[in-house]
């Protein structure tokens, strides 16, 4: 079960009163670009249900500014609230290769949280909804949709890497490919970044 819109939309604002920051208008373009791609899924996809996973995905902000806290603080919100696809998103979203360790934020997590998080991974067979917030999270900063390129380089500025950032950041690239192959899209075209993206491979 999924938060509906109107209900999604209270939860979102509700946790932004406790903490406000840049991660609501993040979580917002997320949201709007994971019912965009669904949309153009022939009908494989449900757009409202991505538009819930994309809006909350980060919802553990919840508990105010932290690291990877917030992956499980999301999980254990949305489960206490019923909303158990909602809690899954929070989980898998920064996982495109199902490895705790390839989190580059800090580590605030009790020992606790970090096996379950890392038991969870281990033991999800991904869907394309946990796939597509995955990629709506690589395109979205707080002002705006980017290509994934420069959505990598700004979380690695911020969060520094490690020695599988780069084995992460190809995973992240590879939905792109993902979607357009399955779904016979351009994700980027979808978006209107297809002009950026040839003006980048022209001055190459």
């Amino acid at each position: 079960m999924y938060a509906e819109l109107e209900i999604a939309e209270e939860i979102l604002l509700d946790a932004y009163k406790q903490n406000p920051g840049g991660w609501m208008a993040h979580s917002k373009m997320s949201a709007l670009v994971a019912r965009i791609i669904a949309k153009n899924t022939h009908g494989i996809l449900n757009e409202h249900k991505a538009y819930s996973l994309g809006l909350l995905h980060d919802i553990g902000r919840i508990k105010g500014v932290t690291s990877m806290k917030h992956i499980i603080d999301g999980y254990e919100y949305m489960k206490d609230l019923g909303y158990d696809e909602n809690a899954r998103i929070c989980l898998t979203h920064s996982f495109p290769i199902k490895n705790i360790q390839a989190y580059t934020g800090k580590n605030d997590l009790d020992n606790n949280a970090f096996l379950f998080i890392n038991d969870f991974l281990q033991n999800t067979e991904y869907d394309d909804y946990d796939k597509l917030i995955q990629l709506c999270d690589a395109l979205c900063t707080s002002e705006g949709i980017v290509i994934i390129e420069k959505r990598l380089i700004d979380v690695a500025i911020r969060n520094g890497i490690n020695e599988l950032s780069v084995e992460k950041w190809k995973a992240f690239i590879s939905l792109i490919d993902y979607f357009n192959s399955k779904y016979c899209i351009d994700v980027y075209s979808l978006l209107g970044l297809q002009d950026t993206v040839q003006i980048l491979n022209m001055n190459i």
